[in-house]
């Protein structure tokens, strides 16, 4: 099949067949999705006139040709029985599977063979309940089905695009458009009317007004294609939820992060963990993993805690489907509790399960209270053993699984989901690489005791707010049509406790409301590390199911630059290249091997190149074969702790794929968007769900130096990233696979922090006008009146019809203008001198945890100034435009009449500069009006400084105005 180069459909895995020229039947202009005639026409029988993936319509010329051709045949169910005899439907194999299967069917003694062999059988006797609801009824008797028809909704898709209205999209581009002209004229007006008067003030403005222009590209054009989503959950359930039958939902490990138990308080980590064991979802399909990189005792002892509390508290939530599942959120809720729980007993049981709650907090609090201080010698477990932990930089691998295989059970007798802390290996002298190694160890840990085809991780306060949010995430990763090429579900992020303004922008409404829609029409959104849902199969490295696989050199960083490079002629070897193309693992040399049969040889290139890509663990590398997860058969349930410690040592990365090409990639302390961008490089796509009710909810830093401190964060890692090999700029281009689009939004999240650089000079012009009398734009004409009109006007109207089509309200978008400018003079622009002094200084700088409120009543985090130098250049910015305000004015009292019509111009941008900075300077002032000395005297020494030098240089003004002064006054009669 991959040798043909026909793809296969979608729907029900047969060729797409050919057209009349004689090429691949291609139903969909615009993203190639694979589907063949067959399913087009029984598509268009059922009135669906538009593609799946991206919602654009078909061709109508298509649509009539098809028409035409097709009259009365028959429908896709005859197409099913046609094929049933192949297994058209079922489920995709990897190729890399195949061909190791392939490579063990002779006999042998080999221990690697039986292993694969003995997957082979698993998969064997799991293909038949894995199989869809299309497969059964292409195995029953027509008779049969008539019988045994299940509800019609089961056979429907199992979410749908809803494609921006025309109304609203058309006006939206068509402004878009108009703008870009503008631009160009005006730039041409720009640059052709130089101000001779002020020429440096004039260029730099120039400069940094074509850099603006070029940023608003690369963030206007990827919302070209914006999409909303739905989702029908209850044709979920009856599709894999059948009655009397086996539950066939599909099985979620959910990841957990924390470092810092004391920045982290135990008590939100254990809000996170109660409202994902309490799930609306099966219980035997639920595990949740706790990944302590701190190796703190408290973290440990409070989870021991939350296992016991989570006995009365999941089976309290399942009986009156409360939301959110979370107990801290859900008893501080101000709205009637009574509202639609009927049940005589919710009251007293309500009331029962809140003081338990209470009491759980004090037990929790006590820890925390506890582990203020540690003891000299370290901290001691109860049996009398010192605490593995007690030194966080040099300790053995822990885990401990509380839930679950231990059989603990609920009050009521029923099963729990299992919940595991893990805490990895580390040793002095080891790279760990910080969280993106601990998500990496709780894959490893995950495969060998669940391995369940789908991950979700979660930040430590990010809760599950919507206990249906997994099987919104599975409408998408189980539904045959869309779920095959997709690589995560990305939910947008929501929080608690922002004050109602939002100040400082932490709800980030404008990117997850607006920039996120609008990737999901392209490729899909970028991952933005919490509420994801990854396939497993992707982050091991594969490429999507339907892609035809290319040679390894193509992908690599060298072909970048070369992307003609040919492809090997002979197909035996195009094929051994393609099948390790899918593994990342072509790292075997078949000629070095002498001494082997053909046989042996084989074998041993399989063994080594997994073991090699993946590491030195059988059972780990089993289950990487094994696609609809679940623990390999091989695999002795009495070592699986003893082979889950193994795989989280600190060396059993050396050497190896991981962090490189599988799991997530190391490299940039935002390990989120460099893990998205390599797997939609290799063609896969992801999707944005957004649920009525938000499906997680998180705590965000509503203090300006922590806020400050998280956008420095994540500016530093694009700017790291940037400065990799992984740059989009030139990554990714040998494949062809990530769209130009798509590149695009890529290369926008890696180079925003660079506008830090002309804006903070764009900031500072104002002032130097008004301190000089100088200004950056000549006298105005009609036209230049008319083309700086337009301009304001195409900025104003595509700002409306972007809030028109996203719902989001103005006032978020004027926060997060004004946060722009905030961050951009701040934190940005010191990211961008930390990134360059770690590429050419190799000093690193220290990843800081963002402080986790656990209560924040009134706001209080949100009055407090904590000293931080990220504070000056803004607060430098405010000064210098405040005294250049005050010092225009002067000047104009004393000139006279005539200085009043330019003094308005340049009083406009500097008031422009002070309204984007007026929330910090409300937040440095504090509710007491209290500043940091520190702040207010670096400040304004630097303004001193700078409005001093500029007095003595004074560098815009001409030489030959300095001559004509010197002569007037000189020529004055005294």
């Amino acid at each position: 099949m991959m040798e043909s180069g026909v793809p296969v459909c979608h729907t029900c895995g047969e060729h797409v067949g050919l057209n009349v020229n004689g090429e691949p039947f291609v139903a969909c202009h615009e993203c190639n999705f694979p589907i063949c005639k067959s399913c087009f026409e029984y598509d268009l029988k059922e009135g669906r006139k538009a593609c799946l993936r991206c919602g654009s319509p078909y061709d109508e010329n298509l649509l009539d040709d098809v028409e035409k051709a097709t009259g009365d045949q028959s429908t896709m169910a005859a197409h099913l029985n046609k094929s049933q005899d192949v297994g058209i439907h079922a489920r995709h194999i990897s190729s890399v599977s195949t061909l190791d299967s392939e490579m063990a069917e002779d006999n042998g003694n080999s221990i690697w063979k039986n292993r694969v062999e003995s997957w082979k059988e698993k998969k064997n006797k799991k293909k038949k309940p894995a199989t869809t609801k299309v497969e059964r009824e292409a195995e029953i008797p027509p008779e049969q089905q008539m019988e045994d028809k299940p509800a019609p909704d089961a056979s429907q898709p199992l979410s749908t695009i809803i494609p921006i209205p025309k109304s609203r999209l058309a006006p939206y581009r068509t402004v878009i458009i108009m703008r870009l002209i503008i631009l160009g004229l005006f730039f041409h007006y720009r640059v052709t009317n130089p101000v001779d008067s002020a020429f440096g003030l004039w260029l730099t403005s120039v400069i940094c007004e074509i850099w603006f222009a070029f940023s608003w590209v690369l963030d206007q054009f990827p919302k070209w294609y914006p999409v909303n989503r739905e989702t029908y959950i209850d044709r979920l359930s009856a599709r894999y939820e059948r009655e009397g039958e086996p539950d066939e939902l599909a099985a979620v490990d959910f990841f957990v992060s924390t470092v810092d138990p004391l920045k982290e308080p135990p008590l939100i980590t254990a809000n996170t963990v109660l409202s994902i064991l309490a799930l609306d979802y099966p219980v035997d399909k639920v595990s949740c993993y706790i990944s302590d990189d701190g190796a703190a005792m408290l973290t440990f002892e409070s989870l021991v805690e939350t296992a016991d509390f989570a006995r009365k508290w999941v089976p309290f939530c399942k009986k009156f489907s409360i939301e959110p599942r979370a107990p801290e959120f859900y008893f501080s809720q101000k709205i009637d509790y009574l509202k639609d729980k009927v049940q005589p007993s919710f009251v007293k049981e309500r009331r029962a399960m809140k003081r338990d709650y209470e009491e759980y907090k004090i037990r929790i609090n006590a820890l925390v209270a506890k582990a203020q201080k540690t003891p000299d010698e370290g901290w001691t477990m109860q049996d009398g053993t010192s605490w593995p932990g007690n030194n966080p930089r040099d300790h053995p691998g822990m885990i401990q699984v509380f839930l679950g295989y231990s059989g603990a059970r609920d009050i009521e007798g029923n099963e729990l989901p299992r919940l595991v802390y893990v805490s990895r290996e580390k040793r002095p002298g080891y790279q760990h690489h910080k969280k993106a190694g601990a998500e990496n160890a709780l894959v490893r840990v995950s495969a060998v005791l669940t391995n369940a085809p789908f991950i979700l991780n979660l930040d430590c306060d990010h809760y599950v707010n919507n206990s249906k949010a997994v099987r919104e995430a599975m409408c998408f990763l189980m539904d045959p049509q869309v779920g095959r090429d997709v690589c995560y579900v990305q939910f947008p992020q929501r929080f608690d406790g922002i004050d109602r303004s939002d100040r400082y922008a932490n709800r980030n409404t404008v990117f997850f409301d607006v920039n996120m829609k609008g990737l999901d029409g392209i490729q899909g959104p970028v991952y933005v590390g919490t509420g994801c849902v990854f396939n497993r199969q992707a982050l091991y490295g594969y490429g999507p199911p339907s892609m035809p696989s290319f040679p390894k050199s193509s992908s690599s960083s060298c072909s970048c630059c070369c992307p003609g490079k040919k492809e090997p002629k002979d197909p035996s070897e195009l094929y051994r290249d393609a099948k390790r193309e899918e593994l990342d693992a072509a790292i075997f040399n078949l000629r070095e091997i002498d001494n082997y049969d053909e046989y042996e040889r084989s074998m041993l290139i399989s063994q080594t190149s997994f073991e090699k890509t993946f590491g030195l663990s059988s059972v780990f590398i089993e289950s990487t074969l094994m696609e609809n997860g679940g623990v390999a058969e091989s695999a002795n349930p009495s070592t699986l702790i003893k082979e889950a410690i193994h795989v989280i040592s600190c060396g059993y990365e050396e050497k190896t794929a991981w962090g490189k090409e599988i799991g997530w990639i190391y490299g940039s302390v935002t390990e989120d968007i460099l893990t998205g961008f390599k797997m939609h490089c290799r063609g896969w796509r992801s999707i944005y769900c957004m649920p009525l009710r938000p499906a997680f909810k998180g705590s965000a830093p509503i203090n300006l130096s922590d806020r400050l401190h998280q956008v420095l964060r994540w500016a530093l890692g694009s700017v790291e990233i940037f400065l990799s090999r992984h740059c989009p700029l030139w990554y990714g281009f040998g494949g062809g696979r990530l769209k130009w689009l798509q590149r695009l939004a890529y290369i926008n999240t890696i180079v925003y922090p660079f506008t830090s650089l002309p804006l903070i000079a764009y900031c500072s012009l104002p002032a130097i006008c008004l301190l000089t009398g100088k200004f950056i734009i000549p006298t105005l004409s009609n036209l230049a009146s008319a083309l700086f009109l337009g301009l304001f006007l195409s900025i104003i109207v595509t700002a409306v019809l972007e809030l028109r089509w996203s719902g989001v309200s103005i006032e978020d978008l004027w926060r997060n203008e004004q946060f722009w400018v905030i961050g951009g003079v701040s934190a940005h622009l010191f990211a961008v001198f930390q990134g360059f002094l770690k590429m050419l200084a190799g000093i690193d700088t220290n990843f800081t945890v963002t402080a986790k409120a656990a209560d924040d009543a009134d706001f209080g985090e949100l009055y407090i100034v904590k000293w931080t130098t990220l504070l000056i250049p803004p607060t430098t910015l405010l000064i210098v435009n405040m005294v250049g305000v005050v010092a225009g004015f002067s000047d104009a009292l004393n000139k006279g009449y005539e200085a009043w019509g330019p003094l308005f111009g340049k009083v406009f941008f500097s008031f422009w500069v002070i309204l984007h900075l007026y929330p910090f300077l409300k937040g440095l002032m504090g509710r007491q009006n209290r500043t940091p000395t520190i702040v207010v005297l670096w400040s304004v020494l630097l303004a001193s400084v700078f409005s001093l030098v500029w007095v003595r240089i004074n560098p815009f003004v001409s030489t030959a105005d300095s001559t004509t002064v010197s002569q007037s006054c000189i020529s004055i009669d005294c």
